[in-house]
């Protein structure tokens, strides 16, 4: 029978250090984690959007559907912050007037528990079982596969610097 490793608290930092920063990012047993304080509550989860990696860290926070959702910069995907539910809207057209509703794609995005003691705040690391899409950029294949996408990025910006040179 496989045994289940116990759940650890890692201390993040300072509760007044935090609210301040709003955002922190932080590396935990090799997983890059999110912390977000927003409307006096933190919320921790994967720092890589789980649809093509992008980092959240600049995400614009909106309510959707009576839920707060962090909006990935790159290509505007919605996850919820307490869930990590990925959200989307769309119209089904079996109605007889389709309008516009948000449905959910499930759980995309791997959150993590943020506890406070004493001023203190610590992230337990979600043991919850089974592949959260977020997973695959925690993996050696999906940090091989963001370093290309930003040596690639870093690579076209290089270029435009130099033909603005010769202007």
């Amino acid at each position: 029978m496989e045994e289940k490793k116990p759940s650890r608290l890692y201390f993040i930092g300072k509760k007044e250090d935090l609210i301040q920063a709003k955002r922190t990012t932080v590396t935990l047993d090799g997983r890059d984690i999110l912390i977000i304080y927003h409307q006096r509550t933190f919320y921790a989860m994967d720092l890589q959007c789980y649809h093509a990696g992008s980092t959240l860290e600049t995400g614009d926070i909106e309510e959707i559907n009576n839920k707060l959702c962090i909006v990935c910069p790159k290509h505007k995907y919605k996850i919820t912050l307490a869930e990590g539910e990925g959200l989307y809207k769309a119209k089904n057209p079996m109605e007889a007037v389709p309008t516009p509703q948000w449905y959910s794609k499930g759980i995309k995005q791997r959150v993590h528990k943020v506890t406070e003691v004493d001023e203190d705040i610590f992230v337990t690391l979600s043991t919850c079982p089974g592949w959260i899409e977020s997973d695959f950029y925690q993996t050696e294949k999906g940090r091989a596969e963001l370093r290309k996408a930003q040596e690639s990025e870093d690579g076209e910006e290089d270029v435009n610097a130099d033909a603005d040179e010769d202007v």
